[in-house]
């Protein structure tokens, strides 16, 4: 096994007595130091969480070079910024770019999905190349000495309860193994830094903004740091927004990832929320897309060029980890597909859930978001409106100009059509001839 739990007391092992003691020596084993008190699991519990570990090793990048970790001192946790399967893909294989260059992958120990499920992915004594341009007290190069977990999702988007469950037990146990502490475990945002840019003059915290949305709490951790060692001791420049998440002045209002405000979208530009403080370093990069209001749709690499930063209008929604022209072919229809990197948060933002977004499945079930438990569990072709009410099915005396009015022709109007899924009213060729069990949907707004 890649991780035993119980090892410390297996003379038990056999014994009467084992029923009544793993479990008190594992609350033992598993309390962190210096009086922080952790969650704690029974030997049992974190020994059936480990047998529900995925193996998904032998997926490794055959370019990989495995290089065992002479010391770990830190366990870094990241957002993913993708669904499973492209998460999975790039840790395990590697991102390719526009320009032809790849990465061979071992870009995490483990993934954790946000059904809970674990995968290891590489195995925890190994160097997982996951930290990039870091610096931590001092200390440079983290991926060198620190285990890397990736959670699936987005840091403008709460992790789920699932996540964090599986995330107190695997914690906890590598805490054990490797001897460290709740104040041990950062967020990738924390310990990335970047070089002088056109918002910082110097090098600075803010590179990242990867797991920003981690709640220590929900986790089963402690306190963490208080302060950025870096930026104290003058190394680093500090990033105002992080510092306001991580290190808040006392009565602060902090920032969990659980809920915005209305009014300010987490992955929407606003006066207060610039493409900086939504996508870090990635903010021009190739696969980072801007889609303005009204759909148009920019490479992050070509907004300073054709469009002007700060020109950007509030509104302006920013997608990381995009195919352009994808997004550019979504952006221009009303129905969306979910397909590789484009999933119903990409669509929907936080408006997955709403009882006012229809999702179309392949399997031909309609259900409405409010009975959707995660946007990761949908599957690839699913198609899906945003801000709709409805179904109202067409009867022998109500016609579709009797349920959408003048606008029953309008590529806003969506007619489910059994066999043939949701199509805009634009495209419906024949509304005399429309087959039983056809349901329209009319825009909540107008």
């Amino acid at each position: 096994m890649n991780i035993e739990p119980c090892e410390n007391f297996s003379f038990l092992k056999g014994s009467a007595l084992v029923r009544f003691f793993a479990p008190i020596l594992a609350v033992i084993l598993l309390a962190t130091a210096q009086g922080q008190a952790a969650q704690t699991y029974s030997c049992s519990e974190l020994v059936r969480f480990q047998n529900r570990i995925i193996d998904y090793r032998s997926r490794i990048n055959p370019r990989f070079k495995k290089r065992v970790r002479p010391k770990t001192r830190l366990i870094i946790v990241h957002t993913s910024e993708l669904g499973l399967k492209s998460t999975l893909r790039v840790v395990s294989k590697g991102k390719r770019f526009k320009n032809g260059r790849s990465t061979p992958g071992g870009h995490a120990n483990y993934v954790v999905a946000r059904n809970g499920t674990v995968y290891r992915i590489l195995d925890k004594k190994y160097r997982a190349d996951h930290a990039g341009l870091s610096m931590w007290n001092g200390v440079s190069d983290i991926s060198d000495i620190s285990v890397g977990i990736e959670f699936v999702g987005y840091h403008y988007a709460p992790l789920t309860t699932s996540q964090y469950t599986s995330a107190g037990m695997l914690l906890s146990i590598l805490k054990r193994v490797y001897g460290l502490q709740d104040k041990d475990i950062l967020t990738h945002s924390q310990i990335a830094y970047g070089k002088p840019n056109r918002w910082f003059s110097k090098n600075h915290r803010g590179r990242k903004r990867c797991a920003k949305n981690f709640d220590r709490m929900r986790a089963g951790l402690g306190l963490g740091w208080p302060f950025d060692p870096d930026v104290r001791a003058g190394l680093l420049t500090p990033d105002s927004m992080l510092a306001q998440v991580f290190y808040p002045d006392p009565g602060a209002v902090v920032y969990t990832g659980k809920q915005a405000p209305q009014d300010l979208a987490p992955d929407v530009i606003s006066k207060q929320n610039s493409a900086w403080a939504i996508a870090g370093e990635d903010y021009d990069a190739p696969d980072t897309v801007y889609v303005l209001p009204g759909g148009k749709t920019l490479a992050g690499d070509r907004v300073a060029s054709n469009w002007g930063w700060n020109r950007l209008p509030a509104g302006t929604k920013v997608l990381l980890n995009q195919e352009t022209e994808q997004v550019r072919e979504q952006a221009k229809s009303i129905i969306k597909t979910i397909s590789g990197q484009m999933t119903a948060w990409s669509h929907a933002g936080g408006a997955f859930h709403a009882a006012s977004t229809i999702y179309f499945l392949p399997s031909g079930r309609i259900l409405s978001g409010r009975v959707i438990s995660d946007w990761d569990d949908l599957p690839s072709g699913t198609r899906l409106v945003v801000g709709y009410k409805g179904p109202f099915n067409l009867t022998k005396y109500k016609t579709a100009y009797g349920i959408a009015g003048a606008k029953f022709k309008d590529p806003g109007t969506i007619y489910h059509i059994p066999g043939r899924g949701p199509v805009p009213g634009n495209r419906v060729p024949d509304f005399s001839n429309l087959p039983k069990g056809t349901g329209i949907y009319l825009p909540i707004a107008g």
